[in-house]
């Protein structure tokens, strides 16, 4: 009986670690197993081929489905409706331009360059590329069903935004057709948290194999990743979006690093942008004096998005993978990355593992070996902490850009040293 119950702890303490921290154990433990094995862990691999299977499977009618009901989702008029083109123009243009940025340092710094891995399908990959036009044209589906079956991610993504615009513009003969989408969305949402539940044990057959046969050298790159990833959101947010608060809408941009460093702060300790959501929300209203009506609705979409800080993690990760595995990507290659990133940010942001599904999906797009996961899954935990923190700093410039375009910025706030005598409390801003 004593010794029944001494067990139980151990198997509770399992279960109730974070995620996160189970796909760091699994990645731990499969260093060590194939170090210790050598070529022998080629026996663990179909484990973690198994996972990558499993993602796979997901992708398309993840983003599918997700993305129709994200559009679907803003059927605003009039003076929302002018708020919510601003607020979606702005999300996925500087989630493009973070993309780019990532791209650029880890072509700079190169951080996967003399791993030299193989892939398990070499002839599926690093083909000659279309040319730029052509790559821009395939973009139109010419047979949507077609494009689900081949799991064509960028025509994909085209055709449901499409059948979510038309879907939305219909009105009252479009809710049947929302409510399946919606459920059909939930249920990929679930069926994700449960495939996400496997990426420890993934992890781990992949990472011994890994080890296995390549060695302890093949971690030496991930703090290389690890800094370009941090380096990249660190000019994002101090060049890029104090930019574009110091040219576009004329303020002052040392006041928004001051507003933004309290959600900044809890974005980068719970790597939640909708747990930070109400922190963004008290700091957008208390010291950068947006308007009630403008941060009640910007900060929500932007937390289910915007997706900068991911998009700059896919960069990087992107380009190490095709460094790791030593193929050339061509400027049909790149651009594609960039638009696949962009347009799937609407409909991916707010899942869980998020950061890994839509990296998966970026190296399917442009045909980039999809093992390079497992290398990454490791340190996602701590790219996380940059990524959402980008990813909050960006919903605040935002808003701010946008209060500033519809003149509901109180100057007032934004250029005072004290915090909105009528703003909510953090309380009030939770219950709203």
């Amino acid at each position: 009986m004593d010794n029944k119950n001494k067990a139980k702890p151990s198997g509770n303490i399992w279960t109730r670690l974070e995620l996160w921290k189970k796909i760091l154990i699994g990645m731990i433990l499969g260093v060590i197993v194939g170090t210790v094995m050598g070529p022998d862990a080629e026996i663990l691999k179909p484990i973690g081929t198994l996972f990558i299977n499993a993602i796979k499977m997901l992708i398309v009618p993840l983003v599918f489905f997700s993305l129709i009901v994200g559009i679907t989702s803003m059927q605003d008029t009039n003076k929302m409706g002018r708020i919510s083109l601003k607020a979606i123009i702005l999300y996925l243009g500087t989630t493009a331009v973070a993309i780019t940025i990532g791209l650029g340092l880890a072509a700079l710094f190169t951080p996967g360059a003399g791993l030299n891995m193989i892939a398990n399908n070499p002839d599926a990959i690093g083909k000659e590329a279309p040319a730029l036009v052509q790559t821009l044209l395939n973009m139109i589906p010419q047979n949507p069903v077609g494009a689900l079956a081949a799991g064509n991610i960028l025509q994909i993504i085209i055709f449901a935004i499409g059948l979510g615009v038309s879907l939305a513009l219909i009105g009252e003969k479009a809710e049947p057709a929302i409510k399946l989408f919606e459920s059909l969305a939930e249920a990929m949402y679930k069926l994700t948290e449960l495939v996400m539940k496997l990426a420890p044990y993934g992890v781990f057959g992949l990472m011994a194999w890994v080890a296995g046969k390549y060695g302890l050298e093949v971690l030496l790159p991930l703090i290389k990743v690890i800094a370009v990833v941090f380096l990249a959101a660190l000019l994002h947010i101090a060049v890029f979006y104090t930019g574009m608060i110091s040219i576009v809408a004329r303020l002052n941009p040392i006041r928004y690093l001051k507003g933004l460093s309290n959600p900044a702060v809890v974005a980068f300790t719970t790597t939640s942008s909708s747990g930070t959501l109400p922190a963004t929300i008290k700091a957008s209203r208390e010291e950068m004096g947006v308007s009630k009506g403008v941060a009640s609705f910007v900060l929500p979409l932007g937390a289910t998005i915007n997706m900068d800080g991911t998009a700059l993690y896919q960069g990087v990760c992107a380009l190490f993978v095709a460094q790791a595995f030593n193929i050339d990507l061509a400027t049909s290659d790149y651009i594609t990355i960039i638009l696949t990133a962009t347009l799937a940010s609407v409909g991916t942001a707010g899942v869980p593992g998020a950061g890994l599904i839509m990296l998966s999906l970026v190296l399917t797009t442009v045909g980039l070996p999809i093992e390079g996961l497992a290398i990454v899954a490791g340190i996602d935990r701590i790219l996380d902490m940059a990524r959402t923190t980008v990813n909050i700093c960006g919903d605040m410039m935002v808003s701010i850009l946008v209060a500033k375009s519809e003149g509901e910025l109180d100057m007032d706030v934004y250029n005072s040293k004290e915090p909105a005598a009528g703003a909510p409390s953090v309380a009030e801003v939770k219950t709203a």
